[in-house]
């Protein structure tokens, strides 16, 4: 990128000195980089012609409530538009007509220590997270100066308990699957044989995201924006392949109607206390997959790639799981020792 042009979200800025030499920054509101450099190109000549630059527009004092109006219609191109909803609501509610600059770490940070009395970790994160997110876009639409937003950044994420771990049993595995409705059943079929998650397998389209020929499910948009390729293995084709598909609608899980599943948390909830399980989510299918494929003996950065994970991070969880490996990995280092003689000694005169 040439110097003095840098991107700050989805808009080019650009930098240069001005007569006093002091660094301006000013935003040319586009995502075009060519614009960009022709913007800073044109502020240099006139620097160098002795004119002073164009003066930064002066940015009202707005309050955060317009803030929150402005980014809910911009939220609502995100997939996950219904959730974040409710989280922008309810930060409008708590922080109102609070102005835009008066926002530091003091006030960010004693909101946070309010919502951990009622919270856990990760939903007072996600609120975090979207609350810098909205001062990163207020930045960009000129609402609000860069200075707070660097304030609003310094405040950290807390640390998440993400210890739960519940997976079930080969025979539970069993018992939920005879277990569960007509319709429940091939989508916990697809969610333990796959790993994939519940708003991933409800949306699933025949045309669109599966491959019974070549073996795949194509997901096209997933949680962390990325393609992924989910094997087809010989369970879930027979399932895929035993399904009826609807005339007028795409989708591979459908009512009567052929309208797809929203949720089936009642119908999967009424499943397993048929079952006999408890204290059970469906999204621990997911766990349920991950677990067992390490249990057998996969290498956890395939693990990962199945899961889809952006990084190694989040795999780990699953890595106690995996004692046969470590005592594979240390006999490997009990072989390489072996090849020097006086181990080789010692191992001969135990072994006799």
């Amino acid at each position: 990128m040439a110097k003095g042009v840098y991107k700050r979200g989805s808009v080019y800025w650009i930098r240069y000195a001005g007569l006093d030499g002091r660094i301006r920054f000013e935003s040319c509101k586009s995502d075009s980089f060519r614009e960009a450099q022709d913007k800073l190109t044109q502020r240099k000549n006139e620097v160098m012609e002795g004119k002073e630059p164009q003066p930064k527009k002066r940015i009202e004092n707005h309050s955060f409530k317009e803030l929150a109006s402005h980014y809910l219609v911009w939220a609502e191109r995100q997939k996950a538009f219904k959730k974040e909803k409710w989280v922008i609501e309810q930060l409008s509610k708590t922080f109102g007509n609070y102005p835009l600059r008066a926002f530091n770490v003091r006030i960010i940070e004693e909101w946070q220590t309010e919502k951990m009395a009622v919270n856990k970790p990760a939903s007072v994160n996600r609120y975090l997270s979207t609350l810098k997110h909205m001062f990163t876009k207020a930045v960009e639409w000129e609402m609000v100066e860069e200075e707070v937003l660097k304030k609003v950044r310094k405040v950290k994420l807390l640390q998440a308990n993400n210890k739960r771990l519940r997976y079930l049993s080969k025979e539970d595995c069993q018992a939920l699957i005879n277990s569960c409705s007509p319709h429940l059943k091939p989508i916990v079929i697809t969610a333990l044989n796959t790993g994939m998650r519940r708003e991933e397998i409800l949306s699933l389209e025949w045309e669109r995201h599966v491959d019974l020929k070549h073996g795949f499910i194509l997901l096209d948009v997933t949680k962390n924006g990325e393609r992924r390729e989910v094997p087809i293995n010989q369970t879930l084709r027979e399932t895929l392949q035993g399904l009826v598909r609807g005339i007028s609608s795409p989708y591979v899980f459908m009512d009567e109607t052929g309208k797809r599943f929203k949720d089936v948390k009642r119908s999967f909830h009424s499943a397993c206390r048929r079952a006999g399980i408890r204290d059970f989510r469906f999204h621990d299918l997911r766990h349920t997959f991950a677990s067992h494929l390490v249990m057998a003996g996969i290498d956890l950065t395939t693990v990962s790639r199945l899961l889809g994970h952006k990084s190694l991070t989040m795999t780990l969880r699953y890595a106690h799981l995996a004692p046969a490996h470590m005592v594979k990995a240390v006999e490997a280092l009990d072989e390489t020792l072996t090849g020097n003689p006086t181990i080789q000694k010692l191992y001969n005169l135990k072994r006799g």
